[in-house]
């Protein structure tokens, strides 16, 4: 059975026995009738149960989706009108228990519910709503049911928050969120570097002691920060989208030669990538190599990403046309094989192409166990943050066969990353609003099929509807990361460990790599 879909429906109440005594009947009446007006939503005791035949509307919208057994506590707004309000958590397993309030926000006990998780991992459970009317009933409504994973999620995620500005740095900062809990603390803010730009953090492996993240808007160069425990390194190279080889040896990036335009309607920022190639930073040597395979000189090449075994390199490449013909910019899903030993590669292969789909792939992320590729296809362009017509999209590596996945939105769906077992995805989604993105997270069972997606929980239920930051480039990491905010800053402003890559040649490396004891 297809557990991911069940949904059960709640249990009426039924008497446990008929009064027989007109006289005890009587009584019970008039007893009810006094008892009743004092009742309110803080006493669990209330037993009128007035069941409604829908399900109740939740803000955010956590029904019938898939949890992490160790996610934090998923607080919601019951969109009900009422005087006051009660929700039962319950589960197959366990005790349940009660949250009362007179207003309509739920905020569930982290305790309790990490209890309900551990005692229903693998199972339903289930929230029962119910509200006071104006008049003093009560109304139950269908309960919600949830299913609680058999996996868990990785500890933390790492995010960039920024406002949806056009032209300048402001309040930009890389955070780390516990995700069994709701502390959010700076990985790096820009106030503490003049107020430059940052992004494209990336992890080796998942692993919270290794990363690498790019600075903009300095003078000089716009270096590479490499971090390893609370040793970060300045790299004086400029690398835009990275990533890391699992043998954590080399790192792929991409130069890139980006410009910021506008439309007038709709979504509002486009950008239009004018050059662009692919080349390799080698951690061990402090060389930068361009290879041909990587770097054609006709092509786009852009948003790199390793292979867990690290043997191919995805990317996406366009051809080259000119800025006025930014909608005819259609990228190819590519990868190219590669020999760590040998130091070399093999010739690109098309995996999707544009011709073929008319639409455009940026960003793939293969699964830990080699099997699944997730990808964005778009109307056109690299940047699908920025394209309302972005889409996730499933390439089974096994078959090859493509899918659009079910988990999209009629908007801005991107920036996803695979948790470390390979059975969790967070995306960063602008379908509640199409401005503000906010991190999604999806289960996908042993068949490539997912759940329905939940936004991340917060500890106030109403914090989506006043935060004015979007949330990208969402990183799952399997605990905080090691380098300090200290740390990093100082590797910007006054850095003791600064390195100037070399620039080699694909032949010139070859011969040095080759001679080189590895």
């Amino acid at each position: 059975m297809d557990w991911i879909g069940m949904h059960l429906q709640a249990s009426h109440t039924t008497p446990r026995a008929m009064v027989r005594c007109p006289v005890m009947a009587v009584l019970m009446c008039m007893f009810s009738l006094l008892v009743w007006p004092a009742m309110d939503a803080t006493n669990p005791g209330v037993s009128q149960k007035n069941e409604d035949a829908r399900l109740p509307r939740l803000r955010p919208d956590y029904v019938d989706t898939v949890f992490p057994p160790n996610i934090a506590s998923p607080n919601f707004v019951i969109e009900e009108p009422g005087s006051a309000y009660r929700v039962t958590l319950r589960g197959e397993q366990g005790a349940p228990f009660s949250v009362a309030s007179r207003n309509p926000q739920v905020q569930i006990p982290l305790r309790k519910w990490k209890g309900l998780l551990d005692a229903n991992r693998n199972g339903n459970v289930f929230f029962e709503v119910s509200v006071r009317d104006a008049n003093g009933a009560w109304h139950q409504f269908q309960a919600v049911t949830n299913r609680v994973a058999p996996d868990p999620i990785d500890k933390t995620l790492v995010y960039r928050l920024l406002r949806p500005l056009y032209n300048f740095y402001a309040e930009m900062g890389i955070y780390q969120r516990d995700l069994e809990g709701f502390r959010q603390s700076p990985v790096l803010e820009n106030r503490s570097f003049n107020n430059g730009c940052l992004n494209c953090h990336t992890f080796l492996n998942h692993r919270p002691d290794t990363f690498a993240l790019h600075i903009r808007g300095q003078k000089g160069p716009q270096p590479m920060l490499l971090a390893s425990s609370n040793m970060v390194t300045r790299v004086n190279k400029t690398a835009g989208y990275i990533s890391w080889h699992p043998s954590g040896r080399l790192i792929a990036f991409s130069a890139n030669k980006l410009s910021l335009f506008f439309h007038t309607i709709g979504e509002t920022r486009d950008v239009f990538d004018a050059e662009s190639d692919l080349a390799v930073y080698w951690v061990t040597s402090n060389a930068v190599v361009t290879p041909p395979a990587i770097a054609q000189p006709d092509r786009l090449e852009t948003w790199p990403s390793w292979s867990q075994d690290g043997r191919y390199l995805y990317f996406c490449s366009a051809p080259k046309l000119r800025q006025e013909r930014f909608r005819q910019v259609r990228y190819d899903l590519v990868r190219v094989s590669f020999d760590l030993d040998q130091n070399s590669w093999g010739k690109p292969e098309i995996l999707v192409a544009a011709a073929e789909t008319g639409l455009s792939a940026a960003q793939p992320r293969v699964s830990p166990d080699g099997r699944w590729l997730v990808f964005c296809l778009a109307k056109y362009g690299n940047f699908p943050i920025y394209q309302p017509s972005s889409d996730l999209y499933l390439l089974d590596l096994t078959t090859m066969k493509t899918k659009k996945l079910d988990i999209n939105s009629d908007l801005a769906d991107t920036w996803h990353c695979w948790s470390s077992n390979g059975r969790w995805l967070v995306f960063s989604s602008k379908r509640a609003d199409g401005l503000f993105a906010r991190p999604h997270f999806a289960y996908m069972d042993q068949t490539g099929r997912f759940s329905k997606p939940f936004v991340l929980p917060q500890e106030d239920p109403t914090f989506y509807d006043s935060c004015i930051h979007t949330f990208n480039v969402p990183e799952l990491v399997q605990g905080p990361p090691q380098a300090s905010p200290d740390a990093l800053a100082r590797a910007i402003l006054r850095p003791q460990l600064v390195l100037t890559p070399s620039a080699h040649t694909d032949q010139q490396h070859q011969e040095e790599y080759h001679q080189a004891p590895q």
